[in-house]
């Protein structure tokens, strides 16, 4: 079977990269530029920085801010039809995972009108036209959403989230500029950098793992447990190294999947509003505990790149704990609480259904069923 790797076309990384954003769009022929951000995004000047420079290129735009934390179906639905009122030929989306997977989601429905119907999107829809033509500029270190080809909407009406996967949806340019993270609060730097370690791990350990994205996976590891704790702490050098961390992993994890610790998360977020981050950095060693008899010499490698001293004297055992345990030390450093206190054993068996079902779920390393889903949400509880 032959291994695929899809990346975006261009990509810019490095204190100032926005300042490309008005060129590159000239050079596009764009002439009107719909601006996808989150509202607080709006509030705080942080979206600014990339429309003061389309305003100085004289470049139109119309900003469309009406996005969740955790996306909706209506959320792209009221997209959609602010994109078509404006008459917009491009996108630049500027945030988090919400802003990207919205922009996403209605560039792919803008071209692809028989798809209007945001569920038909679910899974991998057969799609004929590349989205929207994109610019995504990533305010977080997590999600890697600018460099992937899926991307996340809450069905608030079923209590339940769905994962979409389309390779005409990555952005054709991803624009990495630490200064547009710099002024992420400690919490969202914490929870997304936990969300870019555990698609750094899950992708390391996927069934479709392979060379390539072995090579993504693990410099992403290594990068994420030297600067996650300092980005943290808002230092610059450490923020600039988390930029990088979460892009590479999001060029591994998007080519070969995912595992249920991601499934997991998604039904935390969709049924009791976690935020993503939290969800994942909750459940990442539970699952790498798990998972860990399927997973061969993987966990001295991501010990290894954990910071762990002396892998190579330590049984399997050993460095399988020393990797699960590292991961914990990281997550309870950078302030991420161990448990949830809003699930409830009444919810388990929706919550492992709907993980179950998840688009996550087929890659994960060990095959699981709904009642292991059920022991490991009992373990956050």
């Amino acid at each position: 079977m032959a291994n695929r790797i899809i990346l975006n076309p261009v990509s810019y990384h490095g204190k100032g990269a926005i300042k490309e954003i008005p060129a590159l769009a000239a050079a596009r022929g764009w002439k009107h530029v719909f601006v996808c951000s989150d509202p607080d995004l709006v509030k705080f000047g942080v979206t600014a920085k990339v429309t003061d420079l389309l305003d100085e290129a004289q470049i139109a735009y119309t900003v469309y801010s009406g996005i969740k934390p955790n996306p909706t179906i209506e959320n792209v639905k009221d997209g959609v039809a602010a994109f078509k009122a404006c008459g917009a030929d491009s996108i630049v989306t500027i945030g988090g995972g919400s802003s990207m997977d919205t922009a996403k989601a209605i560039g792919i429905i803008i071209t692809n009108p028989e798809f209007e119907d945001v569920r038909s999107l679910e899974g991998v829809a057969p799609t004929k036209n590349h989205a929207v033509p994109t610019v995504a500029v990533p305010t977080t270190a997590g999600t890697a959403a600018e460099v992937t080809i899926n991307y996340v909407i809450t069905d608030v009406e079923k209590e339940r989230k769905f994962v979409c996967v389309d390779e005409h949806d990555i952005p054709e340019v991803a624009v990495i500029d630490p200064d547009m993270m710099s002024s992420m609060p400690k919490g969202l730097t914490a929870s997304t950098g936990m969300d870019a370690l555990t698609h750094a791990i899950e992708g390391y350990t996927t069934k479709a793992a392979w060379a390539m994205t072995d090579m993504f996976h693990i410099e992403a590891i290594r990068l994420i447990a030297k600067h996650l704790r300092g980005a943290v702490q808002n230092i610059p050098e450490d923020r600039e190294g988390m930029a990088l961390a979460q892009y590479v992993a999001g060029m591994g994890f998007s080519n070969v999947g995912l595992g249920i610790a991601h499934s997991i998360a998604h039904t935390l977020g969709a049924h009791y509003d976690t935020p993503h981050g939290v969800a994942c950095a909750m459940m990442l060693p539970i699952v790498m505990e798990y998972n860990q008899d399927y997973t061969g010499e993987r966990y001295r490698e991501i010990a290894r790149a954990m910071g762990v001293e002396g892998v190579d004297g330590m049984t399997q055992e050993e460095y399988r704990k020393a990797a699960v345990d590292a991961v914990k030390r990281l997550s309870a450093d950078v302030g991420i609480p161990a448990k949830n206190d809003r699930v409830r054993e009444e919810d388990l068996d929706q919550l492992a259904a709907d993980a179950y079902a998840d688009a996550c779920r087929p890659g994960n390393p060990r095959d699981t069923n709904v009642e292991d889903l059920k022991e490991l949400y009992r373990k956050i509880m």
